[in-house]
């Protein structure tokens, strides 16, 4: 289909001189005398790119312009203009113009000028639904009422500038609605730059969020930009902020009150125009009254504060993950969706998430890869969950019922196992990994395993 160019100008011999060398480019003109009809035109043919003079009655090009872009705002507008001027056409290119043409036209550049114009559309166009089809992977599933609230106020702040303070366990999700708030904001044309302040090292932390100048430490031979640099115009998303240090704290309320930093090893002030949304597991109120966060600066991140609810605390929303995270795979991987039992999936509703969504997220993603049949059965799913799930439907249905042990040590023995098997499916039977998490040497973990009877090679 041949693209459609808007021709707005009160001339007539122009908008006919125009029809013809757009018409034998190929291209299907369409044409208006004035901004009120080109309105009009607009919504009825929802053209390509507009070509718009700026001097016409009733509403001139700039009001057009303006408005065209309220209801249209990825629309490519080419300004023209007999009597332009630097002011009117950095005017035109701040309300979003792509360039600015001088008549007398030529007729040459008219067409250079439509066809680049045409092409940095597509640009757009395909940027935006790559954008989109990227959310869709980061996006908040579910339709209980903890996160419907919490989808209606991610939208409602992100129109907003405001400073936001995430808080939630490991894998509740606290980046989707980073991300989520970013995406419906007006900011999301611009950079979404994510760092984890957990990660870090202590002493290279300052230089990946303010930048260093060259030779500010051993190693650094150029200039590097920090992040905040980086999402200047977009948003800066601080994962993990309660391990960041009290002197980096400091810096960090800094740009949030004034707006600018310097760089490691430099003098001149930079100023940035960022959103923070920072987020944390931990405790920020008890932090505060340990002295290992400032106060202030809990209260600059703390304007709109969104809690992120646990797994267990919305079971019913398990199916729907469980359904996202297969269609997921299955388009990664180019293979037909698999298919869940309802057994199946009220197993897993049984299981109590310690690991929350990214367990749960594991998990499907193991099941996908490791089912060789079309249907995922309950005995597919790891023993560890399983017999979890199966121990809290017992406890639900016989409160209070005395076990069935004869010692202490059995007791022990037997939560014992069933929290190192928790574990290990946590770290993907990582033996290295969960014996770090549950602060035992590896040696010991692998003792243990063995006199439980736990196969390592699972």
């Amino acid at each position: 289909m041949n693209e459609t160019i808007l021709v707005v100008d009160d001339e007539q011999n122009i908008r006919t001189a125009l029809a013809g060398i757009l018409e034998d480019e190929g291209y299907r003109p369409v044409f208006a005398k004035d901004g009120l009809e080109a309105l009009d035109m607009a919504k009825k043919e929802n053209p390509d790119l507009v070509l718009l003079d700026i001097w016409m009655p009733r509403l001139d090009g700039l009001e057009t312009l303006q408005a065209l872009k309220e209801f249209h705002p990825l629309l490519t507008v080419v300004m023209m203009s007999g009597h332009g001027t630097i002011e009117t056409a950095v005017k035109s290119t701040k309300l979003g113009a792509y360039d600015f043409i001088e008549k007398p036209l030529s007729l040459e550049k008219v067409l250079v000028t439509v066809k680049n114009g045409l092409d940095v559309g597509r640009l757009k166009a395909e940027n935006d639904t790559l954008r989109t089809v990227a959310f869709k992977g980061h996006d908040m599933v579910g339709n209980t009422p903890a996160i419907l609230q919490l989808q209606e106020q991610v939208r409602r702040v992100a129109a907003t500038n405001a400073s936001v303070l995430i808080t939630g366990e490991n894998g509740t999700g606290k980046e989707l609605v980073a991300r989520a708030i970013h995406y419906w904001s007006p900011r999301k044309e611009k950079p979404f730059v994510e760092i984890n302040c957990a990660a870090l090292p202590e002493e290279l932390i300052e230089s990946e969020l303010f930048g260093h100048e060259k030779g500010a430490f051993t190693g650094a031979v150029a200039q590097k930009k920090g992040k905040f640099d980086l999402a200047d115009g977009g948003t800066i998303f601080l994962d993990e902020i309660g391990d960041m240090s009290l002197k980096t704290q400091a810096k960090v309320l800094r740009i949030l009150q004034e707006r600018k930093f310097e760089r490691v090893g430099g003098t001149k002030t930079i100023e940035v125009d960022v959103r923070v949304v920072a987020a944390t597991n931990k405790d920020l109120p008890g932090e505060i009254r340990g002295g290992t966060f400032r106060e202030d600066l809990f209260y600059r991140l703390n304007v709109v504060p969104f809690t992120v609810p646990p797994l267990r605390e919305r079971r019913d929303d398990i199916p729907l993950l469980v359904e996202h995270f297969l269609a997921i795979f299955a388009q990664r991987e180019g293979q037909e969706r698999k298919k869940v039992l309802p057994e199946t999936v009220e197993l897993l509703k049984g299981y109590d998430w310690p690991g929350n969504v990214r367990e749960l997220r594991n998990i499907i993603e193991r099941l996908v890869i490791m089912t060789p049949g079309k249907v995922i059965t309950p005995d597919q799913v790891p023993d560890s969950i399983g017999s979890a799930a199966a121990g809290r439907e017992g406890e639900a249905q016989h409160p209070g019922a005395p076990l069935e042990l004869n010692s202490l040590r059995e007791a022990r023995e037997g939560f014992e196992r069933e929290f190192i098997l928790q574990k290990l499916e946590e770290n993907g039977w990582n033996i290295s990994r969960t014996a770090e998490v549950i602060e035992l040497e590896r040696s010991n973990l692998y003792r243990k395993m063995k006199s439980y009877g736990i196969d390592a090679r699972k």
